[in-house]
């Protein structure tokens, strides 16, 4: 038995029972003596229990108040349930408290609850399930507009200082409790020391989580490291947070640390597919191809031979997981439209390993330089992919239109046998539409009759595609569909993964073809999921924005002389059709970008839990909408393929297997799936701006070019502007007023320098006063800004925009440097959903995946051909035992290195 009741050890500890009483920490050392990881950990908690005893009892923070106080304070309305959010700008001073109806309770609650100042945070960490009193009306405060030391791009809707309801938390019902990323500081001067241990305040990476007091013996090993810990206790006698350290990710600064940083920061954890659930995998290799079922064949309806399908992809792409065929039926008067979905439920059984790590993961994870798939690769680049000229599963949907209104005849919903006759590139698909001479790999070596006939049955089709997509797309801008622009920027890496260009995204018609094809495919099924299983429906909803959230638009677009209306989703889209500048296209983009800002999150949701006038798409414009067409990289869409198998089971009165999940297992999952959608798309974004800072970061800001670039003023702040740089996808704070007092002074040739002066903010400009004069930069004002890397130890890197001129940058010529791209032209169906682009993203992620892989590909063992797995010890084995020994002693990593060699 082990105890630290140190009377019972001593009592039974030598009794002959044949029941060892023993001490944890003797039972380490003589048991466990080379386990150094267990010892650390051991000594951490225990060193905390000391000083939890041994502090003073002078209290920092008020107690919280019990679990049946706060329980009937909500009830009652003196207190108030939400979830804390802590500014990530102003963490010492600003958080608040979000929660939904809290506007309809108490009109005064309609921005939320600030929280202002860490006493009257309480030891609330940020995320916690709190419980808040409100302040007497006088103490209410409102939030600050000036720009703040911050990572990443400020927020641009806090444009005012009204008061706002403000609070203290009185309790906390919910911990948020996750691991933590911090680093540990470089040593100045003795430290606190008990035994073994040294206290260290560790500084968390996120800037919105307190230091953790750290108790370790390795704290010199570890100075300058990245290292993951968990928080064990806050007690209110104490101002910071205790906990101990659970792996070493390295060192701070190297690109393998920091992409881990991010994944763990981000609660994503994904370890190689197990060798159990690689053993669920069909196999496809050189010596055991894998075939049809001619039982699946049977129960099929067989596309080989009389569709032509297609798929429009990047180059290279090995993950298709849609196809598209198009074709006039007999006499002419209809238009056959199919979609097919590559079949991945065929391949993973529900509740199998392979579905439980799936539903686990949700969703394939972008990162700026590699991906991590949610499927097995023997799925996603092989058997579930519809590649070109051979055999595979589809679920398909297939709609006849009228040929001339494209009104919908019928529609049909099934599983499918397709072979792709064509695996076009997006660039390829666009030159055929536009007339350009083009080559198609599968027609290569036909005879010339024979090839331009089959070109001409393409070409044909490519064109009968896009007007489909035309009159979709316009049914769904009557509707009020939004055209909405995000900041969106591909990192161009080299063969050895270094970051060459920051290369901003040139979306073409035909990636919105393909996408309103997959968005009317994604309705329709919607319709049957929903329509078969009425309240156990997975859908996706997109909520109304407040009106509030709107203001920064509406007040931007006014000091340029534009209305915009936000009063429904039809007058929003309209309004920004008008809010045209001929002269800067730019204008528009960024009013789109403000919209887009604006805007509430799209969510998964069981039918069960929502009204129906709770289903609409903001959006999109659409009564009814879901994810189904890309199952082999998001679980909802393998969630989706089994709800439509249902529907047409029971359309057939044939039994549909096991049983449709209840609506509160289907809730659970969508919220998890959401969750998960949130943090991979975080993961994502910081990623991106992880190699941007890499970009400019060997760069001196001082002498290089490519440092200086045009921004776009689009927001004021009390001390500052915000700004945009289009080149780069770039966001972020350009100040006006320095630490020191200096404002920015203008010269007459247009160019900035620090000065003595004053600064005065208004609602369509700020103004600089200095020995120069005035100096006014107003909203949509291009200047020039130079971009550097604010570089900070505990923390990630972010980029600094600093102005330099007034006037716009235009980079000169220089010999062998490559053109710039042109802007894009609007397309005839104006522009591009966010599912535009995000199939262009997807695109041009995967054709530099797919690059990159061909440059390095190595020669395949048996393992990697049948199960995408190398033997062990492979990278991730190796990886993790260097984890493991990064908290050993020299010498007994040395040990354990000897005995495993």
């Amino acid at each position: 038995m082990l105890t630290e009741d140190q009377e019972a050890v001593a009592q039974y500890g030598s009794l002959n029972s044949g029941v060892y009483v023993i001490s944890v920490r003797d039972f380490l050392q003589n048991f466990w003596p080379e386990l150094q990881a267990a010892h650390e950990l051991y000594s951490s908690v225990s060193q905390a229990l000391q000083e939890k005893e041994s502090e003073a009892s002078e209290r920092q923070y008020a107690e919280h108040l019990p679990a049946e106080l706060l329980e009937a304070g909500i009830k009652s309305g003196r207190y108030i349930q939400g979830t804390l959010n802590i500014s990530k700008h102003r963490a010492l001073s600003e958080a608040s408290i979000t929660a939904e109806g809290l506007s309809n309770k108490n009109s005064d609650l309609g921005s939320g609850v600030l929280v202002s100042g860490t006493k009257n945070r309480n030891r609330a960490v940020h995320g916690d399930l709190v419980a808040v009193e409100l302040l007497p009306k006088s103490e209410w405060r409102g939030k600050d507009t000036a720009l703040a030391e911050g990572r990443g791009e400020e927020p641009s809707g806090e444009g005012d200082r009204k008061p706002m309801a403000t609070g203290r938390v009185v309790g906390i019902l919910q911990r948020n409790w996750r691991d933590y990323v911090v680093t540990f500081p470089p040593r100045e001067g003795p430290q606190p020391q008990t035994r073994n241990s040294q206290r260290i305040l560790a500084v968390p990476w996120d800037h919105r989580i307190p230091k953790i007091r750290i108790s370790t013996g390795q704290a010199d090993a570890l100075q300058d490291h990245r290292v993951v810990v968990r928080i064990d206790s806050w007690e209110s006698t104490s101002l910071y947070p205790n906990g101990h350290s659970v792996r070493v990710l390295g060192r701070a600064g190297e690109l393998e640390t920091e992409v881990q940083t991010i994944l763990v920061e981000n609660c994503i954890h994904v370890p190689p597919f197990s060798e159990a659930q690689l053993r669920e995998m069909p196999v496809n290799s050189p010596e055991r191809p894998w075939a049809v079922d001619p039982a699946q064949a049977a129960q099929r309806r067989d596309l080989r031979e009389s569709h032509l399908v297609f798929s429009i992809d990047p180059p290279g792409c090995e993950d298709v997981d849609d196809t598209l065929s198009v074709r006039r039926l007999a006499g002419g008067t209809r238009i056959e439209l199919g979609v097919h979905i590559a079949d991945v439920t065929h391949f993973v059984a529900e509740g199998s390993l392979t579905d439980l790590e799936a539903r686990a993961r949700a969703t394939t994870c972008y990162l700026a330089d590699r991906r991590y798939d949610m499927l097995p690769a023997v799925l996603s680049g092989d058997l579930c992919s519809l590649l070109g000229g051979v055999d595979r599963y589809a679920m398909s949907v297939m709609w006849e239109l009228d040929a001339q209104t494209l009104a919908v005849a019928s529609v049909w919903y099934g599983r499918t046998l397709v072979r792709s006759s064509y695996q076009l590139h997006y660039e390829l698909a666009q030159a055929l539409l536009d007339g350009r001479r083009a080559e198609v790999p599968e027609l290569a070596g036909l005879e010339p009759a024979e090839r331009d006939g089959r070109l001409a049955r393409l070409v044909s089709a490519l064109e009968t595609l896009t007007r489909v997509a035309r009159h979709l797309r316009a049914q769904r801008d009557q509707g009020g569909a939004l055209e909405l622009e995000g900041v969106e920027v591909r990192a161009q890496l080299d063969e050895e993964r270094n970051i060459t260009a920051l290369v901003p995204r040139q979306p073409l018609e035909v990636h919105e073809t393909v996408a309103e094809c997959m968005i009317y495919a994604n309705h329709w099924v919607a319709r049957k999921i929903q329509e078969a299983f009425p309240h156990q429906a997975l859908l996706r909803r997109h909520p109304p924005p407040r009106q509030e959230f709107f203001s920064q638009l509406v007040d931007t677009a006014a000091a340029k002389g534009f209305t915009v209306d936000t009063r429904t989703n039809k007058a929003l889209a309209d309004s920004l059709d008008l809010a045209e500048d001929p002269r800067d296209p730019l204008v528009n983009r960024l009013l789109r970008i403000m919209a887009t800002t604006a805007m509430s999150q799209a969510l998964y949701f069981s039918t069960g839990l929502q009204a129906q006038d709770q289903f609409y798409h903001y959006g999109l414009a659409l009564d009814r909408y879901t994810h189904f067409t890309s199952p082999i990289r998001r679980y909802a869409d393998i969630v989706v393929h089994r709800l439509l198998s249902a529907a047409i089971a029971a359309d057939r009165g044939s039994d549909p297997g096991r049983a449709v999940v209840s609506n509160k297992e289907l809730e659970e999952t969508a919220q998890h799936i959401n969750n998960k959608n949130r943090a991979a798309q975080q993961a994502q974004k910081l990623s991106t701006e992880l190699f941007q800072c890499l970009y400019f970061k060997e760069r001196d800001p001082q002498a290089d070019q490519l440092c200086l670039a045009d921004a776009v003023i689009y927001s004021i702040r009390d001390n500052g502007v915000l700004a945009f740089v289009p080149e780069y996808g770039v966001k972020g704070p350009v100040y006006m007023k320095n630490r020191e007092g200096q404002v920015v002074a203008v010269g007459e040739d247009g160019v900035c320098e620090w000065q003595s002066g004053a600064v005065r903010r208004h609602p369509d400009c700020i103004t600089t006063s200095s020995g120069r004069g005035t100096a006014t930069f107003r909203l949509f004002d291009h200047i020039t800004v130079r971009i550097s890397v604010r570089s900070t130890h505990c923390h990630a890197d972010a980029l600094s925009l600093e102005v330099v001129s007034n006037e716009p940058h235009r980079r000169a010529a220089t010999a062998g440097a490559e053109p710039q791209p042109p802007a894009p032209a609007r397309s005839q169906s104006r522009g591009s959903s966010q599912l535009v682009r995000e199939v262009v993203r997807l695109a041009e992620e995967a054709s530099q995946q797919a690059q990159e892989k061909a440059a390095r590909r190595p020669k395949l063992s048996r393992e990697e051909r049948e199960f995408s797995q190398t033997k062990t010890p492979n990278l991730y084995s190796l990886l993790e035992e260097v984890r493991e020994l990064a908290l050993l002693d020299a010498e007994a990593a040395s040990r354990l290195c000897a005995t495993t060699a």
